[in-house]
């Protein structure tokens, strides 16, 4: 049960953000789990401070990585993580990519990475920020949030045409237990369980659908783990199936990271951490697996 109390048509107010705000910890190290591994590898890309999180400008910097052999003739390619920073294996999963498999890719495309768009979250384990605000709803424009904002600012700043974009993301267990009930509660609204996917699933962008890219990344994971099976109603996380273990969203009308460039190609990854089939390594390889088939493809459809 939450414990989130829920008045249906009474949306949080300033001091209900506060109170929540008021509840949350730090519960890892920013610092530790991304910075210094990313600072390993800094050689290898442009590395560039874009901005910094004005909750706590020293301990929240952000960071992007670009190929540092950048040519003009070779298409970009866009991977973001950690848009929900409690979605682990999305900030991993780029730094891993970054680190180990980027540099088999690079004969044939560009990157822009950056691997932990709202480390706030990620130190505290939260789908929002510190203004109880959903960084993924709020890549409209200029950006709405801060994480938004700074990192749309970062990626236009370099005026570079993205063939793809893929933002990884994880779905879990605690959607149901914590974040959807603290969503209710916040915009006074009903809430109700849904169905969590028991496996790694894709979301394209209704606009650019791109049916047989999505099912290249599908057919790459299920060489690592499960793909996420129908649920009882034929259907993920309430929307209809287009193929095994893709949906679709119009990300830019819900102000979705991946809708906020006008690459042909954009999928959001979604691993499922909670599953006893997996652990936290297969997560992390199922990110990098996500891009390798994606990738592939692109070089295999000019």
């Amino acid at each position: 049960m939450s414990h989130y109390e829920i008045k249906i048509g009474k949306p949080w107010g300033q001091a209900e953000r506060e109170a929540w705000l008021a509840k949350q910890s730090i519960k890892r190290s920013y610092e530790e789990e991304v910075l210094t591994p990313l600072s390993e590898f800094k050689d290898r890309f442009t590395a560039t401070q874009y901005g910094a999180l004005p909750y706590n400008e020293a301990r929240y910097p952000l960071w992007g990585l670009v190929t540092k052999q950048w040519q003009d003739d070779k298409p970009s390619i866009l991977v973001t993580g950690g848009v929900h920073g409690y979605e682990t294996s999305g900030v991993q999963g780029a730094l891993a990519f970054a680190r180990d498999t980027a540099a088999s890719y690079e004969n044939d495309f560009n990157f822009i990475i950056a691997p932990c768009i709202s480390p706030w979250g990620y130190e505290t384990i939260n789908r929002w920020n510190p203004n109880a605000d959903d960084p993924n709803r709020s890549f409209n424009g200029e950006g709405e949030t801060e994480e938004s904002k700074q990192v749309i600012a970062f990626v236009r700043s370099l005026g570079v045409e993205l063939l793809a974009h893929f933002d990884l993301h994880e779905t879990t267990d605690t959607d149901n237990s914590e974040f959807r009930p603290a969503k209710a509660a916040r915009d006074g609204e009903a809430y109700e369980d849904w169905q969590i996917p028991d496996g790694f699933y894709t979301v394209t962008d209704t606009a650019r659908q791109e049916l047989a890219f999505q099912q290249a990344i599908i057919a790459s994971v299920a060489k690592v783990t499960h793909i996420a099976p129908a649920d009882e109603s034929g259907r993920l996380i309430g929307a209809p199936i287009l193929s095994e273990g893709v949906i679709e969203y119009n990300k830019g009308s819900l102000g979705l990271c991946g809708g906020f460039t006008n690459s042909r190609y954009t999928t959001t990854t979604e691993v499922y951490p909670d599953s006893p089939k997996v652990d936290d390594q297969n997560c992390i390889d199922a990110q990098v697996a996500a891009l390798r088939g994606g990738l592939d493809y692109l070089k295999q459809h000019p």
